[in-house]
């Protein structure tokens, strides 16, 4: 369970205190006696990672912030003493725990407590015996101190709560989570948050000769589900929506052209990218955003069933294109084109795709980076590029180049859903191109949702990777139009 935010105006002289320092200077706050206060002077000067003070009564954790070092790498830096505090944090038991800090940075309290919270969940919902020497103990409440805005209070609960169920979607096996699961799940989180849902079933998705959707699903015994996820506030300030794609493949075992080795371990996480969307959605739902967004969420499992489909297949799209099967695995194109092809009903602004899409995408940037494409305006990018400092969920970008789309012809059909070994994830972003009559940009989060191993406050079991990125890049998106009217 999450922990409890507060906003105090007092520090009470029996709680447990983390205060982030941006000076050697000790705030008499935090009611050190002498020897205390020679002891943390000292430490200061080690540069040490943080400091702890176990008075008779309470803890006190002193965190100095690093000099010379950019704004942004600051603030991560702050996060990820979160998560290695974690531990110490949870094993002294504390039930209520105070975060400020003395000449810090604005939003220091913020950012700490974001980094812890990141960093203390965990999916253990079918745990039945408790594992010995496990910590279970952590702060039931963190009590936030200082000059916080209320709003800023509000984002960083609805962030992380929106954090939280997207990464238990995540983690959900397909046995207790297939598409028709994954609907009901959206559904209430909709309405929770105040977002409307609608859930397309197979006779819908048939209507509409979603040919990519029906394809991918021919080898299940689930039926495919579409959902349109909508928040259209009244004061909302565009004209047209923003669309956003997520990608639901709620298990993937490459079809006929099966998985081998290990690769198919982790792939109930393969609908990340339609768990980051609704986390999205609930965000902007909970604090408020003026905007028009709408997220699109096609969803089924991709098995080697009796009437799977084959290498070879010729299949027609939503919108009318024929594609030729070269590989079975690659799948999740096929269900995001048949959606991006839907978009185009609603005359959006931008469209914004996020799957987990290629191996390519992971060993061309590691753990490191989002891979970007984009036809869309500069500034868009631009953005995104900031928002990804912000948060720390950087991106990098990859050309959609004219002659990438070459790769993607066939003999037979209009093109192939795969090219040649070389630029994978950037064929696949081509792909994708083709079915978007709007500026697009493709998110692949393939290497920063799929970890070996913990990276920080970034979990190897179900990340999330690009929620937090996209919701304050639509937040900022909505600042600026403010600023423009």
């Amino acid at each position: 369970m999450k922990p409890e935010i507060l906003k105090i105006s007092q520090i009470p002289t029996d709680k447990s205190v983390v205060c982030i320092l941006g000076s050697d200077l000790i705030p008499e706050e935090l009611a050190l006696d002498k020897t205390e206060k020679e002891f943390t002077q000292a430490k200061l000067l080690s540069k040490a990672e943080y400091i702890f003070v176990n008075s008779y009564n309470k803890c006190t954790y002193i965190i100095r912030l690093k000099d010379g070092i950019s704004q942004y790498k600051i603030r991560e830096e702050l996060r990820r003493t979160a998560y290695n505090l974690r531990n110490l944090l949870k094993e002294n038991n504390h039930s209520e725990l105070v975060i400020t800090s003395g000449n810090a940075y604005p939003g220091a309290v913020e950012d700490f407590a974001e980094g812890f919270l990141l960093s203390v969940y965990s999916f253990d919902k079918y745990k039945t015996i408790e594992e010995k020497g496990e910590i279970k103990n952590y702060p039931a409440k963190l009590l936030l101190h200082g000059n916080i805005d209320d709003s800023e209070i509000d984002w960083l609960i609805n962030l992380t709560d929106a954090v939280y169920f997207t990464r238990d979607l995540i983690n959900e096996p397909v046995n207790h989570l297939n598409a028709t699961a994954l609907a009901g799940e959206i559904q209430k989180i909709g309405e929770s948050a105040g977002f409307m849902v609608e859930v397309l079933n197979k006779g819908k998705i048939e209507a509409l000769k979603m040919g990519g959707l029906l394809a991918v699903n021919k080898g299940s015994v689930d039926p495919p589900v579409f959902c349109i996820l909508e928040w259209h506030p009244a004061n909302c300030l565009n004209a047209k929506p923003i669309i956003l794609v997520g990608k639901g493949i709620v298990y993937d075992t490459g079809g006929l052209n099966i998985k081998t080795g290990d690769f198919m371990a982790g792939m109930n996480g393969d609908m990340a990218g339609a768990a980051i969307v609704t986390g999205i959605l609930h965000t902007v739902a909970k604090t408020g955003i003026p905007l028009h967004i709408i997220g699109l969420v096609p969803s089924t499992d991709n098995r080697p069933g009796g009437n799977a489909y084959t290498q070879g297949d010729i299949i027609t799209m939503y919108n009318k294109m024929t594609v030729e099967i070269g590989n079975t695995d690659a799948e999740g194109r096929l269900i995001l084109a048949d959606a991006i092809s839907y978009a185009s009903k609603y005359n959006p602004e931008l469209i914004i795709d996020i799957a987990t899409l290629t191996g390519s995408a992971a060993m061309t940037f590691g753990n490191q980076a989002i891979a970007v494409m984009t036809n869309a305006d500069r500034k868009y990018f631009a953005l995104l590029e900031e928002c990804g400092q912000d948060v720390y969920e950087r991106i990098s970008e990859l050309p959609l180049w004219d002659e990438y789309g070459e790769l993607l012809k066939s003999d037979i059909a209009d093109l192939r859903n795969i090219g040649g070994r070389e630029a994978g994830a950037i064929i696949a972003g081509k792909f994708l191109e083709r079915f978007a009559e709007f500026p697009l940009m493709h998110l692949d989060i393939a290497g920063t949702e799929m970890l070996k191993k913990d990276d920080f406050y970034r979990l190897k079991k179900g990340l999330g990777s690009g929620l937090r990125l996209l919701s304050t890049f639509l937040k900022k998106i909505a600042a600026e139009y403010t600023e423009l009217k």
